[in-house]
């Protein structure tokens, strides 16, 4: 099939690619001129694991092209992404602007055909009828910029107005470092429309998906195709999200009650996880929950409620809740070095989770501020930030090169971000760099043993 992806940003890019791999012809539409210059030279700009070795293969292949022409796209889609950003504002509501902006421009370049428009963006509840609106009044501005210009028949401005489309919202589930198994081996994949048609296509598009043909484990089941209403599918991505920031503060919330009656975290999140009612993912206790989606699309929530008059007492909880786990670290390294002033933090890990460049929403940025605050010297050393040289972009924090340097004269760590290779690092040497071998391990993520073998005082969060 033909499909257009309007935006290369993280979801955008991750679904053009994808989509080009299992065999569609794919257009990558962004208005950046850099980032389509970059993308064409085969580069990736952001960090996926996996990413630009399928992107660099699919484009190769055919498959796969990028423009900044929204014509040419919307001109070779048979089905049109729309996957630009919605970024909260202050009130905590989306950012719709972009959305707004591809959606009149969609309309302004309909010329006959039936086209599928797909909401991939994550947008308010509503959205799709919004998008419609917009798209027409794209329409309509294409009809009577045709009727006034010299040459134009009246036929043709009519032509230009007699456009099909169906809207269909189809929410993203991805996992930032987990985004391209997540597309080929997805728990579900949601379709919202009342249009038979436009999900007939849809349902074609990912067949190879459903089919498990692209899976790891080809012998699942197919995957589930859930079909609803447009406001039910995007109820679906808001609730989901929002469900699991809620579990993962509940367990924090029982890690800080653990704290005090000196149990272990760890156990009863394994003994409550095995219940299948519940389930064992998402109750890992740590310092919180950050990125682009979970802090995004719960405040979202929370202010769709408060248009239509209901108090979302639970998910602000949630939200609260995260927001003290957050300086939790700092409680503890209290605990153990008293006075912060004039001490020396060294953090490991920056980004808002591992396999990720994605600095948005991260609690090391909290960390960082609190500590300042309280006059610490803060340094970091993260496997991606450290590496590439993006660090100009985060204040009041030494970016260091590796672990030595960053244990060097510190009077304590922080574990911050759980990446794999943190968990094979020298621990001995950087022991014997620091002033205090003390490590808060915000994550539970290391072995306590290995630790204190090491020389160091392991503190973990609800143990």
């Amino acid at each position: 099939m033909r499909v257009c992806v309007i935006g290369t940003g993280y979801v955008g890019l991750v679904t053009g690619v994808c989509l080009a791999h299992i065999g569609h012809h794919v257009i990558c539409i962004d208005n950046n001129e850099e980032k389509v210059k970059l993308m064409k030279a085969g580069q990736s700009p952001i960090y996926e694991p996996g990413l630009s070795e399928l992107m660099q293969a699919s484009h190769q292949s055919g498959n796969l092209e990028f423009s900044s022409d929204l014509a040419a796209g919307v001109a070779h889609g048979e089905i049109l992404f729309i996957a630009v950003g919605t970024p909260p504002l202050p009130t905590g509501e989306s950012d719709t602007r972009y959305v707004e902006a591809v959606a009149r421009g969609i309309g302004s370049h309909l010329d006959g055909g039936y086209k599928v428009i797909v909401n991939k963006s994550t947008v308010p509840i509503g959205s799709g009828d919004w998008v419609r609106m917009i798209v027409l009044d794209g329409v309509a501005e294409r009809q009577k910029s045709l009727v006034t210009a010299e040459g134009t028949s009246v036929e043709q401005a009519t032509a230009a107005a007699e456009v099909k489309f169906d809207v269909v919202s189809n929410p993203e589930f991805l996992r930032e470092g987990s985004a391209i198994y997540d597309t080929f081996n997805p728990d579900r994949i949601v379709l919202g429309s009342n249009s038979e048609k436009a999900i007939a296509m849809m349902k074609e598009l990912y067949d190879p998906i459903v089919q498990r043909q692209v899976a790891e484990d080809k012998s699942l089941p197919l995957v589930p195709v859930v079909v609803t209403d447009i406001s039910s599918a995007e109820m679906v991505k808001y609730a989901s999200n929002s469900f699991l920031a809620t579990k993962i503060s509940f367990i924090n919330e029982i890690a800080n009650i653990c704290d005090r009656v000196g149990a272990d975290v760890t156990q009863v999140a394994r003994g409550i996880g095995l219940d299948s009612r519940i389930g064992g993912k998402f109750l890992e206790a740590g310092i919180g929950w950050g990125g682009s989606c979970f802090p995004k699309d719960v405040s979202a929530l929370i202010h769709t409620a408060e248009d239509y008059g209901f108090d979302a007492q639970l998910l602000k909880a949630a939200v609260s809740v995260n927001q003290r786990q957050r300086l939790i670290a700092v409680e503890k390294l209290q605990q153990e070095l008293k006075i912060l002033k004039g001490k020396t933090v060294g953090l490991l890990g920056l980004t808002f989770k591992p396999d990720t460049d994605d600095m948005r929403d991260a609690p090391a940025l909290n960390l960082i501020e609190q500590l300042s605050r309280l006059g610490a010297k803060v340094k970091a050393y993260d496997p991606i930030i450290s590496a590439s040289g993006m660090s100009h972009g985060i204040s009041n924090v030494i970016v260091e090169s590796d672990p030595e340097r960053l244990a060097d004269g510190c009077d304590a760590l922080v574990l911050v971000t759980d990446w794999e290779q943190f968990r094979k690092l020298d621990y001995s040497q950087m022991a014997s760099l620091m002033n205090h071998p003390v490590m808060i391990d915000g994550r539970n993520f290391l072995d306590r043993k290995v630790l204190e073998t090491a020389g160091f005082r392991y503190v973990g969060i609800g143990r």
